[in-house]
């Protein structure tokens, strides 16, 4: 099985990323691939519910997007927020890097924020005075192939409705096409993995061996680990909804599941398995990306790479604002 970057690319049309959502939720098409049967449907997502049978458990991340983009007082430093360590401490990415040295104090978010230390990989750990207004201040941290800024649409949007636990800096982009009442018409439970920088941290080593995944904090509850292992035990599937998901379910030891938070830098790529996932429901994802090789993982890079380009032949709207795809 190939472990080559080369092999996970593919050529992507500027206009098929989507850099807004559908005007409705449910209104995304929904490619359906049949793993057993090798075989490609078109559907759209509001026949999600048609999937998921009485005995099945749809999980979903319910991490809530910060809005963690940030600019300093003169608008020429942009801070993006990663990671709170303290509640004046946050790791941090910053543009322009030179002008934020150790020691440097900027204005930023209704306080003064001081640069603690530089990390090796370039970010920074910023103390503030007093904590940043994020809510006044602070953008959703929209993808940067969107070639815009956010605005006030983002901020329902690029969040799912069943956003809680506030924590991520990108949304869990397949939950952002259920409504309420589909969401209501499905047994579902939640669990929380906070989405990093690092989850789409581009993979620059030709052997994927070598590449190393970001930290990601996540908490599996004692009732959602329960109704996945009840589900299970009456021969029901657990469908995925996110890679995110599929992670921290990937990420547990063997056995029952239980209770357990923690971080996981878990990378699932070909020829490894999912064990405890049955379906998975994913948008697509950049060429050469740790997502696409983990849908391969699920469903053989072939198989994928073959649905990928019947996407695009088909007009699909690709990454976070596109289309979603169901693997059975």
């Amino acid at each position: 099985m190939t472990q080559r970057l080369a092999d996970y690319h593919y050529h992507l049309p500027p206009e098929r990323i989507a850099d807004r959502p559908t005007e409705r939720r449910e209104d995304s098409r929904m490619m359906v691939l049949d793993r057993s049967k090798r075989r490609i449907e078109h559907r759209n997502f509001a026949n999600f519910g048609e999937y998921p049978m009485e005995k099945d458990l749809v999980v979903l991340n319910d991490s809530r997007v910060l809005p963690a983009r940030l600019h300093d007082a003169t608008g020429k430093i942009e801070v993006l927020l990663l990671q709170n360590i303290t509640p004046l401490k946050w790791t941090s990415m910053v543009k322009p890097g030179k002008k934020l040295q150790a020691g440097t104090r900027v204005e930023i978010a209704g306080t003064t924020a001081t640069v603690v230390e530089i990390a090796d990989d370039g970010t920074r750990l910023l103390e503030f005075a007093t904590p940043p207004d994020l809510e006044r201040y602070g953008k959703m941290p929209i993808p940067p192939y969107f070639h815009r800024q956010a605005d006030e649409s983002d901020k329902e949007r690029y969040q799912t409705i069943f956003a809680k636990d506030p924590g991520s800096v990108a949304a869990p982009t397949a939950g952002l096409h259920f409504t309420q009442e589909i969401l209501s018409s499905l047994p579902h439970a939640f669990l929380t993995l906070h989405v990093g920088a690092g989850t789409f941290q581009p993979v620059k080593s030709e052997n994927l061996a070598a590449h190393r995944m970001h930290s990601e904090h996540y908490a599996l509850s004692k009732e959602t680990a329960s109704r996945i292992n009840a589900a299970k035990e009456r021969g029901g599937r657990v469908f995925c909804v996110g890679t995110t998901s599929a992670r921290v379910l990937e990420s547990q030891p063997e056995g029952p599941l239980a209770e357990r938070s923690g971080s996981t830098e878990i990378f699932i790529r070909p020829p490894q398995k999912l064990h405890r996932v049955d379906a998975l429901l994913t948008n697509f994802h950049l060429p050469g990306s740790t997502l696409l090789m983990l849908v391969s993982a699920f469903a053989g890079r072939e198989f994928i790479m073959e649905a990928y380009a019947e996407a695009i032949e088909l007009k699909y709207r690709f990454f976070s604002y596109g289309d979603c795809m169901l693997i059975l």
